[in-house]
């Protein structure tokens, strides 16, 4: 994340993690005030281990490129809505040059970034991807579960 401000957007994608025990490191780097820490961890990422990276930063929100532009891996940015409702971020994340790609998700969708990480780990991990499945099998028993819920509340010119 660009700053510890950042933390109560990322924690839903910490939680997610720790949900599908999935490994994860979390820091707090800024590519306009630690450009020398934003490079070390960008380019010693895939010796670490690490497999994708999500990077989160609002306003100008160069972090998630900056990280793209220095290592092969998979990077996943979260605009966080810190200006202009967080579109100025959305804008600086999505646009990217070519050959230089970061999926982005939307604003504050730190969970939909773990998810994405998740879903590219789970390629190459079956116990991840058993995992993953059940998640998405218990999203799906929820909104049966919720119809079915709204099948038991009446109307009087409700017809179902």
């Amino acid at each position: 994340m660009g700053s510890t401000s950042d933390l109560p957007v990322l924690s839903k994608a910490a939680d997610f993690l720790d949900k599908m025990e999935v490994p994860f490191e979390m820091n707090a780097l800024s590519a306009h005030r630690t450009p020398a820490e934003v490079e070390a961890f960008a380019t010693g990422a895939e010796a670490r281990g690490i497999k994708v990276v999500i990077a989160a930063a609002g306003m100008a929100a160069a972090l998630p490129g900056v990280i793209a532009a220095m290592t092969p891996l998979p990077v996943i940015g979260i605009p966080i809505n810190s200006t202009l409702d967080g579109q100025d971020a959305l804008l600086s994340i999505v646009q990217m040059p070519p050959g230089i790609s970061v999926a982005t998700v939307g604003i504050n969708a730190a969970l939909n970034a773990a998810v994405m990480a998740v879903q590219i780990l789970s390629l190459s991990d079956p116990e991840l991807h058993a995992r993953f499945v059940a998640y998405r099998n218990g999203l799906k028993d929820k909104i049966v579960k919720a119809n079915a819920d709204l099948a038991e509340i009446k109307y009087k010119f409700k017809t179902n």
